[in-house]
């Protein structure tokens, strides 16, 4: 299978690589700034910009760049995967300087693309260089998602005792390292708050259609959830809603989605504007960091808890800050990051 898959890649890749030089590919949608001549392009996932999670907070970290740093810019947008090659190669062949590429998804798309361009510098948000096969035009940014999970997982259980449930549960998008690193950290946090407290887990299997989301967290609150977390970009806002139609707890992620309303009790945060702006100020610095990652935890603020609901119950907001601050302070170690159920 994996072979089939990689003659695919190599297939799809020729293919777009003996085509003409358009400035707009053919498949994806297209936003361009003019600036400097130093151009950086930022491929999404099927999610797109609008998802309310890491794809826009990528875009957000674009945008200051271009405002920040003067460079120009441009996003390519995703109808499916089949789109993730061409899209990152039309941006290799029209000159970009750095070609971002975001989410796990894109991980086989950016391993053959950077491969065929290796004098482009890519970056890749939530996939290490090692799993780019180590080359040295990629670099990887990941996040110890686990450490926000694990915050996340503190207030969820310290609210689920005070309102006297018995369980609190994640919706994942996809199995991937990214979203399970969130989902144990948070079942993690949430035992070490509530040692009696039951972790239900389910996945949606996709990443943009919100019912599939709500359906998984629908059967977890009629089994007794009384926290949900959401970890499965804009198809999580399914599960959200699922929280706010059954009066419990909501928990956000990556962005902060407090805004949707006060049933989100907090959000896990994921600071993917920071990566991506750190990435492009290195690069057209002279700095690229190829064959290597960036990575982004707590003790550089590259991930947090968001802002908690005007109604959380008294002291559990107190209460999490002091865990955040021992974490960073390298006090609680070892959060897990591997979903054992």
């Amino acid at each position: 299978m994996k072979r089939l898959i990689g003659i695919a890649l190599v297939a799809a890749l020729a293919l777009v690589a003996a085509g003409c030089g358009s400035k707009k590919s053919s498949t994806g949608s297209t936003t361009t700034t003019q600036a400097s001549t130093f151009k950086v392009g930022l491929s999404t996932d099927t999610g797109g910009l609008n998802d309310k999670s890491f794809n826009h907070l990528a875009y957000v970290g674009l945008q200051r760049a271009h405002a920040q740093l003067g460079v120009q810019t441009r996003v390519v947008t995703a109808a499916s995967s089949s789109d993730y090659i061409p899209n990152l190669t039309a941006l290799a062949r029209q000159g970009y300087n750095l070609v971002i590429g975001v989410g796990f998804t894109e991980i086989e798309a950016m391993k053959a693309v950077a491969k065929h361009f290796p004098k482009t510098h890519f970056a890749i948000v939530d996939v290490s260089n090692a799993d780019e096969g180590g080359l040295k035009n990629v670099e990887g940014l990941l996040f110890k998602e686990q450490e926000a999970g694990y915050l996340a997982g503190y207030a969820a259980g310290l609210a689920a005792k005070e309102r006297g449930g018995k369980a609190v549960s994640s919706v994942g998008g996809q199995k991937q390292p990214p979203v399970d690193r969130y989902i144990a950290g948070f079942q993690a946090g949430a035992k070490a708050a509530f040692p009696g407290v039951q972790t239900l887990n389910g996945y949606s299997n996709d990443f943009e259609k919100l019912a599939l989301c709500k359906e998984v967290a629908l059967n977890q609150i009629a089994d007794g959830s009384v926290v949900v977390f959401q970890v499965a970009g804009g198809c999580g806002l399914g599960a959200l809603d699922a929280a706010k139609e059954k009066d419990v707890w909501g928990v956000g992620v990556d962005a902060d989605q407090g805004y949707l309303g006060s049933y989100v009790l907090t959000s896990a945060l994921k600071r993917v504007d920071t990566a991506v702006f750190d990435s492009i100020k290195d690069a057209k610095d002279g700095k690229f960091k190829g064959g290597e990652d960036a990575v982004y935890g707590l003790d550089v603020n590259g991930v947090g808890i968001g802002k908690f609901s005007p109604k959380t119950p008294a002291g559990i907001e107190d209460k999490v800050q002091q865990i955040k601050q021992q974490i960073a302070d390298g006090k609680i170690k070892d959060i897990p990051t591997i979903v054992k159920k």
